[in-house]
């Protein structure tokens, strides 16, 4: 959720970008404004910490200030934003992300469900996923997300938290439809390990010492 503070200074931060062209500033902001929250929440759970998320939500401004005059499609402006940040993420993050295909191959065996079952960190449980899942609020979600490969985090937030289809996810990464589902799939093991490993750090299970 985002803070008090964050949303006093939205507006500041945003007047920076319309000073370079104050004229368009009234159309952009009607534009953006209904979606800064979106922008933010998006951001940080791709970038996980607060203060790189409102620098890549800025970035991402004024990329698009820039650039608003040439947008055809006023329709979808989410759509449009959505796109501009992923591309600025991008930018931000090529010389530090480890390659997409550099999945260790114990993430491709490890089974959430499986080693629930034999942890057995709920007994008598008749809901093994929604009762694990249950342990994380959006601060550990976000925690737990930052432990994956960036492509594959981008894809699992796009698909599974905004709804984005394969094929949409596929024009808004610059990619194909054949990766994105390649990288839901490696996405959901990297995500299932990561959950696991950062419930039993963070003391999350019963009996487990926060390390």
């Amino acid at each position: 959720m985002r803070d008090a503070r964050n949303k006093r200074d939205t507006p500041l931060r945003l007047m920076d970008v319309y000073a370079a062209a104050p004229e368009a500033a009234p159309s952009f902001a009607t534009l953006v404004e209904p979606h800064l929250d979106y922008l933010y929440a998006f951001a940080r759970k791709l970038c996980g910490e607060r203060t790189a998320a409102e620098d890549l939500v800025q970035d991402t401004l004024v990329r698009a200030f820039r650039a608003h005059g040439s947008l055809r499609n006023r329709e979808r402006p989410r759509y449009w934003l959505t796109k501009v940040l992923l591309s600025a993420s991008v930018d931000r993050s090529r010389k530090d992300a480890p390659h997409e295909h550099d999945v260790p191959l114990e993430d491709e065996r490890f089974s959430l469900f499986d080693t629930l079952v034999e942890e057995d960190p709920f007994p008598y449980s008749d809901r093994l996923h929604l009762d694990f899942l249950d342990l994380f609020d959006d601060d550990n979600l976000n925690a737990s997300l930052q432990r994956i490969h960036a492509p594959h985090r981008t894809a699992l937030v796009l698909a599974y938290i905004y709804g984005y289809k394969a094929r949409e996810i596929a024009e808004l990464t610059g990619t194909t439809t054949g990766t994105v589902l390649a990288r839901l799939h490696r996405g959901r093991k990297q995500l299932e390990k990561a959950l696991w490993e950062y419930a039993k750090q963070r003391g999350l299970l019963k009996g487990e010492p926060r390390r």
